[in-house]
């Protein structure tokens, strides 16, 4: 016989965390764990790191994941480790060696490299990636053995700097990137192209995130600080859902407006156009959602419902669920 299922008091928790993800974990995993350590009700992440990666993996909770999808367009910034003279299956460290040549790297080849692959580029999207072919992800078919041809895709790479790493080994040596990239970019394949463009080919050592969007590593927390807080502490670390629009021009409206605005009307104003606006209200003031503006008409986007709204306003009291 089963034994009964525990009962947990979960919250309706509305925010975003901006966690600095582990070496080891996925992004799922990652997630899970801090939704659990919130007791949140729903959760969602804003694009993956793989697990060998750490750095900033901001999280979604309740009404911060419809807009969780904006900031998958958002730059980003890497640090990044490339050993240089060996090229691997994966293009990371975790794969066999393919191939092992003579590095003679110069500080001229360097700068040479770096000025090549800064600015808008061409890349092949890596085989080990979650890319989707016919609704298996790329990585599927390459631990199978099956090569799928992938299209080329441009990406900007916004700034580059390279520099190599000092060793205590003359026999191992690496280059430091810090690459400022437009979405899509892969770090891994930019690692392994400036490898091929310096003659000795290279791969992937190690890959830090340290910035997405308007978020930096320095603001983040870690899942071992996150567990040794209180539950409040741990409540405190939320943003709230409105830094993922902060560049959106902004409205506030009056209380009458505001509702009919959450019941998806059209409201009209001295405003002008603008693509992307976020909506407040007045009072109470709290976020509304998205909107766009076209010709005075404010036209509504992605919605908070009025019972988000008010528990975002109560600070999310706590519910009884069963998990």
């Amino acid at each position: 016989m089963n034994a009964p299922r525990t009962r947990v008091q979960r919250r309706p928790v509305h925010g975003v965390l901006l966690l600095d993800k582990p070496l080891g974990l996925s992004s799922n995993q990652a997630l899970q764990k801090a939704k659990w350590l919130l007791r949140a009700e729903k959760a969602g992440h804003t694009g993956t790191l793989d697990p060998l990666a750490t750095g900033v993996l901001p999280l979604c909770f309740g009404a911060a994941t419809k807009f969780s999808q904006l900031h998958l367009d958002a730059d980003k910034t890497y640090e990044a480790v490339a050993r240089l003279g060996l090229k691997t299956t994966t293009g990371d460290a975790e794969g066999d060696v393919i191939a092992d040549r003579p590095v003679h790297v110069t500080p001229v080849d360097l700068a040479r490299v770096q000025a090549q692959f800064t600015g808008r580029i061409t890349q092949i999207p890596p085989m080990h990636s979650a890319l989707k072919k016919d609704g298996k992800a790329l990585y599927e078919y390459a631990r199978a053995g099956i090569e799928i041809e992938r299209a080329p895709r441009d990406v900007d790479i916004h700034a580059l700097m390279l520099s190599e790493v000092t060793s205590s080994s003359d026999a191992e040596r690496a280059i430091k990137i810090i690459a400022s990239v437009s979405k899509g970019t892969y770090i891994r394949t930019l690692a392994e192209d400036i490898g091929e463009a310096l003659g000795c080919g290279a791969h992937l050592s190690a890959l830090r995130r340290v910035a997405t969007g308007g978020f930096e590593a320095s603001q983040c927390v870690t899942l071992d600080a996150l567990e040794a807080m209180s539950e409040d502490e741990r409540h405190a670390q939320l943003l709230p859902t409105e830094v993922l629009v902060a560049g959106h021009s902004r409205v506030t409206l009056g209380m009458e407006d505001a509702a009919r605005f959450l019941s998806g009307l059209r409201r009209r104003g001295d405003w002008a156009d603008a693509a992307n606006v976020a909506v407040f209200g007045e009072e109470p003031a709290a976020f509304l959602g998205t909107a766009h503006i076209v010709a005075n008409e404010l036209i509504p986007g992605r919605l908070l419902n009025p019972i988000e709204i008010q528990q975002i306003l109560l600070n999310a009291p706590l519910i009884e669920a069963t998990p």
